[in-house]
């Protein structure tokens, strides 16, 4: 996360494909932060990278109460259009059988300890 004297926010997201319902509000809430002037990341880890893999946010549909929907890549990229970062977990693109190469564009990889630094520095730590 950048220092610069702005507020700090990082999102923790551990859902997955598994969980479409839990998809979108990470990347709902960081868009807004980042509409505000706050430096945003989003950490995914545990079931999180299933929803980078490349063609998923295509076809991946956030249900909507009443029915229908929008897809992932909706959300996505309004979070990175604002300037929204994007972080992955190596072991847990392991535990997937994933490599960076599989997932969208504009993903970071990062360990353990550049984690616990962002989460140390961020103002707030939010998980999903």
């Amino acid at each position: 996360m950048e220092q610069d004297g702005r507020r700090r926010i990082l999102y923790v997201q551990t859902h997955g494909v598994d969980m479409p319902e839990r998809s979108a509000t990470p990347f709902y809430l960081a868009a807004a932060a980042a509409a505000m002037d706050v430096d945003v990341g989003i950490y995914f880890t545990m079931n999180g990278p299933t929803l980078l893999k490349r063609d998923v946010p295509e076809q991946l549909v956030v249900p909507k109460k009443g029915g229908g929907g929008a897809p992932l890549r909706y959300f996505i990229d309004q979070a990175l259009e604002l300037g929204v970062r994007l972080y992955v977990c190596q072991p847990s693109l392991d535990l997937h059988g994933l490599r960076l190469e599989d997932l969208i564009e504009g993903v970071e990889m990062i360990g353990g300890a550049a984690f616990n630094a962002m989460a140390l520095e961020a103002d707030a730590v939010i998980a999903f």
